[in-house]
């Protein structure tokens, strides 16, 4: 299909702005705006709503229906869709034959287009997404028609979308007398096209749910930008923080109540550590993560904070220096007290004492983030990863098992206490990046051994680090005696499990599903070892 063009020998770059089309919903900021405009002689059009408070601010405003002749109807579904705006909006002033139909209909050119939108993100995410009606009618339909003729015809028209743009608008207009550059007019437009995109990624998403598919046809991600990173993973890459605004508690919905910036690298083991702490219900038990490089370096539950604290710090006090702390609870003042002994890059937790903080602050570096709650382990929403030139798409990992899951396949029978520290630990293994192998007990991780290219390597790294606890307390027995070990996928081989029944092992826990199976069962048999395999793998890369 031939697209037809129409050629200027040259895009006017000042351009006079001297009519003014609002229609928003978000009225912030909107009467000390227009005043600014009226004052520099700035006819405005409005409608509805906005007409009347802009009217009622006492400043002069043209009814839509004045430039339309004809009344706003169907509740308002119907009031800008007329040619008399867009002509207006997408009219081409130095075009012959558009301002030839311009004159013979009486349209007046429009220079700038201040609209936003019926809050479809917001009211999705009030609850009412179960109210079928109230979502439908907060589709906006005139109000991304305007959006887009104003911005398809930026040479001409500016189009500005959201209240914090006004007074950059207005110094713009300031610096140049009225008029705005075309460079100005073309950046607004880039904005006012990403704002619609991500509006209609919203609504498409919600239908996408309502119709239960899980891989449309296409699939787009929008975000709105929440900062500015200094650098990304490293100093020469440069990053931003987006949020979509899913509604799942965590780095995205925190309040940042202290601290510096947060960098690329802290919201990454943030969302890590905060997402391993959803696995622990805090009705039963106080959790405690701490995180580095989006890996654990030590987890535990307690009776409370400290306790669960402290034990998960004995996992790994070397790497936990510079660390990501999360907690399943609110942090509490006797917690807090222990935390500032030990160097931390940030904090995560659903709430905080009065007290607590208090301390912290004595700690003005540390980022102390506080999230208003925690995320549902059982969430099936999709995760998003990119590659080169595309997405790879999957449901979210959320398979927590229950007890009827899992099947005992050895001779021995787990004792209560095994039980109990092999669901820890295998829950634990979730979150830890493959080969994943996890040495626990008394619900506190003793060694983790994460990222190898062989599960023999994870379990070696895992019991290294167990060894170290004890040479550094100076023990005289190895805390990993009586330990269970959690295996994120099956062993392949014996002699992943021969490792762990060597420092000390007394049960596992593994998915199962090798061919070596048996062999496998046959090695923790000889060994006096309990098993129990769940059917459900967990790898993370």
């Amino acid at each position: 299909m031939a697209v037809k063009s129409k050629k200027r020998t040259q895009l006017p770059d000042m351009h006079l702005v001297r009519r003014a089309l609002v229609s928003v919903f978000n009225k912030q900021k909107l009467v000390k705006f227009a005043t600014s405009l009226v004052e520099r002689g700035i006819i405005l059009t409005s409608t509805g709503g906005t007409a009347h408070v802009l009217k009622k601010a006492g400043l002069p405003v043209q009814d839509i229906s004045d430039v339309t002749h004809f009344p706003e109807i169907m509740d308002g579904r119907v009031k800008t869709l007329h040619p008399a705006v867009y002509g207006a909006l997408l009219g081409i002033r130095d075009d012959p034959e558009h301002a030839e139909i311009m004159r013979q209909y009486g349209i007046e050119g429009i220079d700038l287009v201040i609209v936003n939108l019926y809050p479809f993100e917001e009211v999705c995410q009030w609850g009412a997404g179960a109210d079928n009606d109230t979502v439908i009618e907060s589709i906006d339909i005139g109000g991304p028609s305007m959006i887009r003729a104003a911005a398809k015809n930026h040479a001409y028209t500016a189009v500005v979308t959201d209240p914090d743009d006004y007074d950059q608008v207005l110094d713009e207009l300031n610096k140049h007398d009225g008029y705005l550059s075309f460079a100005y007019r073309r950046q607004l437009a880039e904005r006012a096209y990403m704002r619609t995109a991500a509006y209609d990624v919203a609504i498409s998403k919600w239908f996408s749910r309502k119709t239960e598919i899980l891989n449309p046809m296409w699939y787009t991600i929008a975000g709105k930008r929440h900062s500015i990173m200094r650098y990304g993973e490293n100093p020469h890459q440069a990053a931003g923080f987006y949020v979509t605004g899913e509604q799942r508690y965590g780095v995205t919905t925190a309040k940042m109540v202290q601290g510096k910036p947060l960098s690329y690298n802290n919201i990454n083991d943030a969302d890590a550590a905060f997402e391993l702490i959803s696995e622990f219900n805090p009705e039963k038990a106080a959790a405690v993560a701490i995180i580095k490089h989006a890996n654990p370096c030590g987890v535990a539950e307690g009776k409370s904070l400290k306790e669960a604290y402290l034990k998960a710090l004995v996992c790994d006090p070397v790497s936990a220096f510079g660390g990501v702390i999360a907690l399943n609870c609110s942090l509490d003042a006797e917690v807090a007290e222990e935390i500032v002994k030990v160097f931390t890059e940030v904090i995560i937790a659903p709430d905080i004492t009065a007290d607590a903080r208090c301390i912290l602050a004595q700690k003005q570096n540390i980022r102390l983030l506080v999230t208003g709650g925690v995320p549902d382990p059982y969430d099936s929403s999709l995760v998003v990863r990119s590659v080169s030139g595309g997405l790879l798409i999957q449901t979210r990992d959320n398979s927590i098992f229950e007890e009827t899951d899992l099947k005992v396949v050895t001779q021995r029978q787990p004792v209560a206490r095994e039980w109990e520290d092999m669901k820890f630990a295998f829950r634990v293994a979730k979150h830890v990046k493959s080969n994943a192998i996890v040495y626990a007990k008394d619900m506190a991780t003793l060694g983790i051994g994460a990222g190898q290219m062989n599960r023999l390597d994870s379990a070696c790294i895992a019991a290294h680090k167990a060894r170290k606890i004890v040479n550094a307390a100076s023990l005289s027995e190895s805390l990993t005696k009586g330990c269970v070990v959690a295996s994120d996928a099956f062993f392949p081989f014996a002699d992943g499990l021969l490792s762990a029944f060597k420092v000390g092992a007394s049960a596992a826990i593994q998915p199962g599903g090798s061919i070596r199976d048996e062999e496998i069962i046959a090695v923790a048999d000889a060994n006096d070892m309990a098993m129990v395999m769940t059917g459900v793998r967990h790898f993370k890369h």
